[in-house]
């Protein structure tokens, strides 16, 4: 018989598997990374113009996906549990990198691709798991946890996929594959259910659906604002993916090695602040002001990167930067603050639709701006453009989620749970 316990509290075995499989899941993104437009550029028959066309297509059709199906998975978990939709995302996504692993051809492989990015929509029941077993006071800390497992998956991710490709192009899928079918055997015996019967709500696709799912987010005037100050923070976070790598090459002439030791030195600080100073300081000064102290410090960070005028006066703004992962899991707790428990997998579902629109228009936004500002045709040559608009969204953001929260604080009213 199926293990379907109801879990009661954060037990700290189904609260690590959660972080394991977000972790997971991330890792097996991140080990296919490195030979992924390898293997595209193969079956292109060398031709690496059509190879990027394609892998940019790839990519565009994985953030549709997650577009789509994250408020599916959110508002399935929120009528049949947490449990089934997470271990069967986990076992999806396995068989889904064994047959991008077996793809004989360009078309299995999008075709894989594309499942991917259904089958990984699971980080919103992931949310929904972690705010039904943690107590609201204590939800910063745990979303910042998730972040460390984000981070912890990005950096570790290329690096054995690295190592893996070395060996055979395919034998990452194959690594990719192993960490997430043994993680939803683990979690078969190990994960409890976190939602009991009588908190769960009546499938409905006009919920499910990306439109109907975001429709939650206007149910609440200040779940509203901080909805929008979400959505700039997430397209203020697309610059990092989308030029960062060309900007330092064109700037400051660093090689793939040099990017590489910056990329880690952010992933390990963004780590640091998520996964110790989250928890303690949003017990200190509460969530609204560690939200905008987040965002105040990116946005410094971002004007860092984009006024330096040398290599070492940009790794500055790193820490700064890092000092941003303050603001997101403060954020989301807040939102999950706003809405029932009936309604959680929804608002997860919803805040991943959010950042896949995000991810859907940010890319060209700042690889656009970053082409733009260094054309010889432009009158202000400033390669750092994408770095200050992404500042400038922010600043903005922070703007908004203060206006959404001000009210309460001042009247002392308690928040919601």
């Amino acid at each position: 018989m199926l293990p379907s316990s109801i879990s009661t509290g954060p037990r700290p075995a189904a609260v690590a598997f959660i972080l394991v499989t977000v972790l997971l899941d991330v890792l097996s993104f991140g080990i296919i990374i490195p030979v992924l437009p390898l293997l595209v550029e193969r079956f292109t028959l060398g031709d690496t113009a059509r190879a990027a066309e394609v892998y940019g297509l790839m990519g565009t059709a994985w953030a549709f996906m997650q577009f789509v199906c994250s408020p599916i998975q959110g508002t399935l978990s929120d009528r049949f549990g947490r449990r089934p939709v997470v271990l069967l995302s986990n076992a999806g996504l396995g068989l889904d990198y064994i047959l991008m692993a077996l793809a004989p051809d360009i078309t299995w492989l999008f075709v894989g691709r594309v499942l991917s990015g259904m089958a990984s929509s699971s980080f919103s029941t992931a949310g929904a798991y972690i705010a039904d077993v943690t107590a609201v006071e204590q939800r910063a800390a745990a979303f910042g946890k998730i972040g460390v497992a984000f981070g912890l998956g990005f950096v570790l991710g290329p690096a054995v996929g690295g190592l893996l490709g070395a060996v055979d192009p395919r034998l990452p899928f194959w690594g990719a594959a192993a960490t997430s079918l043994i993680n939803a055997c683990y979690g078969y015996f190990v994960l409890p259910e976190s939602l009991p019967p009588e908190k769960r709500s009546a499938f409905a696709w006009k919920r499910a659906n990306p439109v109907g799912s975001l429709g939650l987010l206007r149910s609440h005037r200040e779940l509203f604002g901080l909805a929008v100050a979400e959505f700039l923070m997430n397209l203020a976070h697309v610059v990092l993916p989308s030029v960062m790598v060309l900007y330092l090459g064109y700037k400051f002439g660093w090689d793939s090695a040099s990017v590489g030791l910056a990329l880690a030195g952010v992933g390990i600080s963004a780590m640091i602040v998520q996964g110790v100073l989250v928890g303690p300081i949003t017990q200190a000064y509460g969530e609204p002001r560690t939200v905008r102290a987040g965002l105040l410090c990116g946005a410094a960070g971002f004007s860092v990167y984009a006024l330096a005028p040398s290599g070492w006066v940009y790794c500055l703004g790193i820490p700064i930067m890092a000092c941003w992962g303050l603001a997101g899991p403060a954020m989301q707790s807040l939102m999950t603050r706003r809405v029932s428990h009936r309604e959680q997998g929804q608002l997860q579902g919803a805040i991943a639709s959010l950042i896949g629109i995000a991810g859907l228009v940010g890319p060209s936004l700042f690889t656009q701006t970053f082409a733009y500002f260094i054309s010889s045709a432009t009158k202000w040559h400033f390669p750092g453009a994408p770095f200050l608009l992404a500042s400038c969204l922010l600043l903005l953001a922070m703007a908004i989620a203060w206006a959404a929260t001000v009210q309460r604080e001042k009247s002392g009213e308690p928040p919601d749970s």
